[in-house]
């Protein structure tokens, strides 16, 4: 299941550029989110892990980026975290991976949400304006966007002409990928949240949808009691491994 979603999540944020080594896929996007810049140590390979390593941090040196390898349980080979820590790199930024079942109850798209499968612009500002995504980052964000080939649906909440809240559906192989949920700061606490989480896990459904899963740090506590509120659980972990500076 861990290499099921881990998959999935890649399609639904890919990379602009990717190289597969040893069992091990390379993701490469000019430094915009560890995502799409860390390598993915999915598949079991014969190859000398201490040449791995050596290989990846060489070529994400040579692309100016710090190599940065996301990890799970069921990273290839078992012994990988404890090799990258006995090296040097740094653990960060643990996240939950959690799963919901979607036959449980029946889900509505409440009157107040947008959904459209367009990537509008208004939707592009509004995402970086509540994410602080810097204007030199936002071309990169649009690539990642317009590179996703699954179903998908940008959501959004809004009034009097103005985004309050956005979010990101994925849909691929009958799971529902949730993605980069978020309410401007000032309009948080009145269940703008909720009401785009209903919307998308109405769309899941329409489209035949069984399982939905999203990934969410394990400190961020608001998002954590909502996502438990709605029935998610927690399927696995994921960190990453850091040597260098990210930008």
């Amino acid at each position: 299941m861990i290499r099921t979603i881990e998959e999935l999540s890649m399609n639904a944020w890919p990379a602009m550029r990717t190289m597969h080594y040893g069992g091990w896929v390379l993701r490469f996007t000019d430094g915009y989110t560890r995502r799409a810049n860390s390598v993915y140590p999915l598949y079991p390979s014969e190859m000398d892990v201490d040449e791995k390593i050596g290989f990846c941090e060489s070529f994400y040196r040579d692309q100016g980026l710090p190599t940065i390898f996301k990890l799970t349980a069921s990273s290839m080979p078992s012994n990988l975290d404890t090799r990258l820590s006995e090296l040097g790199y740094r653990a960060d930024a643990r996240t939950s991976v959690q799963l919901m079942q979607l036959n449980r109850e029946t889900h509505k798209i409440p009157a107040s949400v947008d959904l459209t499968s367009d990537d509008s612009e208004i939707w592009h500002e509004a995402f970086a304006r509540m994410n602080n995504v810097s204007v030199d980052r936002r071309v990169l964000h649009g690539h990642i966007l317009r590179g996703i080939l699954p179903e998908k649906r940008y959501i959004s909440i809004n009034t009097n002409g103005q985004i309050l809240g956005c979010g990101l559906g994925v849909l691929q192989a009958g799971y529902l990928g949730i993605f980069d949920i978020v309410v401007a700061s000032k309009h948080r606490g009145q269940g703008h949240g909720s009401r785009l989480m209903e919307a998308l896990l109405a769309w899941g459904q329409e489209h035949k949808a069984h399982t939905a899963y999203l990934q969410v740090m394990c400190n961020n506590e608001p998002a954590l009691r909502l996502y438990a509120k709605l029935g998610f659980e927690e399927k696995y972990q994921y960190w990453y491994r850091v040597k260098g500076i990210h930008r």
